[in-house]
């Protein structure tokens, strides 16, 4: 029997669909973060923003989705997860980026943000198995999920609201060495941190 080729349209959920959804919202929060940066313009920056509650609610479904059609695949999995890296990784990252986090030690610090929330997700991926009961269902989670990331946008999203980003960011910048430091990326480091704890567990809805 010949075996078929994978097709995106044939193959795919609808759970997927969402997923892909979800990916889509988090690219555009990166456009709009770079458009925002070649421009100036606040709203294009807003908009980006705005985009990350919106893959929150396709993040939320798609896994609602795929139990109610009895569709669950490791495909769907880690679509998933990639999708997250992406709006709740990268995104959230560029748009700190954008809000005027852009000494060497932010870098430095979002990436490291970034990074953690891959490692979350791959640690996920790997013991879901493990951490799953009786009724195959991943009981907790180690770490805080990514997505919690929303509440890091929504702290920027009042900061370019009120007029506190670039120059008139919030709690200002140091110099420690060569490179600057805006305090206020610290949050990104508490975030990551969380994230990739094996002591905290959370349980799963």
């Amino acid at each position: 029997m010949t075996k078929r080729h994978f097709s995106m349209l044939r193959d795919f959920h609808l759970a997927d669909r969402f997923t892909l959804a979800n990916a889509f919202c988090g690219t555009g929060a990166i456009f709009a973060a770079m458009r925002f940066l070649q421009e100036g313009g606040v709203r294009d920056l807003l908009i980006g923003m705005a985009l990350i509650p919106l893959a929150f609610i396709f993040d939320a479904l798609d896994g609602r989705i795929a139990r109610w059609r009895q569709s669950s695949s490791t495909l769907g999995r880690e679509l998933d997860s990639l999708a997250d890296v992406i709006s709740f990784g990268v995104a959230p990252a560029a748009l700190a980026y954008a809000c005027g986090m852009q000494g060497g030690w932010d870098w430095i610090v979002l990436s490291y943000f970034v990074c953690c929330g891959v490692s979350r997700l791959a640690r996920y991926n790997v013991t879901a198995e493990q951490l799953s009961g009786e009724d195959d269902k991943v009981k907790y989670f180690e770490g805080t999920p990514i997505p919690t990331s929303l509440a890091l946008v929504m702290v920027l999203a009042v900061a370019a609201s009120t007029g506190n980003i670039g120059d008139a960011l919030w709690f200002g910048s140091i110099r420690l060495g060569p490179w600057l430091l805006h305090p206020m990326v610290l949050m990104f480091a508490i975030s990551g941190s969380l994230m990739i704890s094996k002591t905290l567990r959370i349980p799963k809805p």
